[in-house]
């Protein structure tokens, strides 16, 4: 587990109802600076809720979430910042279709942090070049392959200069031939040290960049550990019969 002094995200007690639904159940989670989370495990355990809940795209029912110290703010410029410190990739790529590649990742940096237009562009031009997009950037969307648009969503996180990326499922809408070059991305990423929460299935993508394996469940955490050890000695039977449904195949 992390140093507490090195925490950046904290998951104190977290619970979530949709109706009768116990979708997070007291959540702790601490995610230090520079860490790579991995969180697992079957559908509807709440994985993507609790990534959610981290900037606030859904609400908690009781508990506490803080990045770098400070509790999530409810509403409001406060909370407009606070995206702003947490990038989110999702697996829809949420560009806008009637801006360029370029306008896509510059919109941010000058409407929330009143960056100049000119630096902007000049920050925007060095990450699409970093995801390997940086010759369409004039184009729009719809003309990018899905693995591009995704690439470009990561360039438009990073422009805002986040302390921590949540990944939720980033590659479950592409084509298999697409995964790696967005999976690749992420993985130099990790290697710089971003701060990373990523829900995925890919489970190479996990032993490759993962300093954490986190296996949610039926709303709870069941066990973290190192990627080498939850795969090779998983110590929840809830986590063995995960492991022995997807490694067979």
């Amino acid at each position: 587990m992390p140093d507490s002094s090195d925490a950046l995200v904290v998951l104190d007690k977290v619970n979530k109802h949709f109706g009768d639904l116990h979708v997070l159940q007291d959540i702790d989670l601490t995610v230090a600076r520079g860490e790579v989370v991995i969180v697992i495990g079957p559908s509807g355990s709440g994985k993507s809720t609790l990534c959610r809940a981290i900037n606030r795209l859904e609400t908690i029912d009781d508990g506490t979430i803080t990045v770098d110290g400070r509790a999530l703010p409810q509403e409001g410029k406060a909370l407009a910042h606070l995206r702003a410190e947490v990038g989110m990739v999702f697996q829809s790529f949420n560009l806008f279709a009637h801006k360029t590649i370029l306008e896509n990742v510059t919109l941010g940096p000058v409407k929330v942090k009143k960056l100049p237009r000119r630096q902007a562009e000049d920050e925007a031009m060095a990450l699409l070049e970093r995801v390997g997009v940086a010759n369409q950037a004039q184009k729009y969307p719809a003309q990018l392959s899905g693995g591009q648009q995704q690439r470009v969503a990561i360039a438009r996180s990073l422009a805002m200069r986040p302390k921590v990326m949540l990944f939720d499922e980033p590659t479950s809408a592409l084509d298999p031939e697409m995964i790696n070059e967005v999976l690749d991305v992420m993985v130099a990423l990790a290697h710089e040290g971003m701060t990373m929460i990523v829900v995925t299935h890919e489970m190479g993508f996990a032993r490759k960049a993962a300093n954490r394996v986190v296996f949610m469940a039926d709303g709870r955490i069941h066990e973290q550990a190192t990627p080498e050890e939850f795969f090779t000695n998983p110590r929840s039977e809830r986590a063995k019969d995960f492991l022995s449904k997807i490694l067979t195949h």
